[in-house]
């Protein structure tokens, strides 16, 4: 009765963990390039499936595009997009530098990471504001005992409380990660 509830909930904090990934931490991760699309021959095509993604170090990150005709689109596509990091091409690859976070960016970080699992938890409680009024709509017009109804009321609520602390745990390590100089 409540699955697709938790399913919501799941994509929900699924949902998160990928904002999450796109957010620089100072230190390199490919997937801070997941929303970038490049103009592959007149059709926008995700970066990983023009060209090899590595890090080399901490602090680097190599795209490597399997056509060097596709170094000035990839490297266009990086500067137009919301990554802020200036892509140099030496005519083989792409470097992408990330330099080290000040203590100042670290702290705005973090903020907006508490506010995304804000907005998180501000979701989990409106899938169960939703499953509530099913369920008390459900009992009204007999399809489930009152009791029945009390005892599904009480198990959306430990459903959201878990996964509010799930929420809790995700936004207490990123932001860790994140002030971890």
């Amino acid at each position: 009765m409540l699955t697709k509830y938790e399913e919501k909930m799941q994509k929900t904090l699924d949902n998160l963990d990928r904002e999450y990934n796109s957010i620089r931490a100072g230190r390199a991760n490919p997937h801070v390039l997941d929303r970038i699309k490049v103009d592959y021959y007149g059709s926008p095509t995700p970066l990983q499936q023009v060209g090899n993604i590595s890090v080399p170090d901490p602090r680097t990150i190599v795209i490597q595009p399997w056509e060097t005709s596709m170094l000035k689109p990839v490297e266009k596509a990086i500067q137009t997009s919301d990554v802020g990091i200036n892509p140099s091409n030496d005519g083989k690859v792409i470097r992408l530098v990330f330099p080290e976070l000040t203590e100042e960016r670290r702290k705005d970080l973090a903020k907006d990471v508490k506010k995304k699992g804000e907005s998180a938890k501000v979701a989990l409680r409106n899938i169960r504001r939703d499953a509530n009024d099913f369920l008390k709509k459900a009992q009204k017009n007999g399809d489930i005992t009152e009791d029945d109804q009390k005892d599904q009321l009480d198990k959306m609520q430990k459903m959201t409380d878990k996964y509010v602390k799930k929420v809790d745990d995700a936004v207490a390590s990123k932001s860790q990660e994140i002030m971890t100089v």
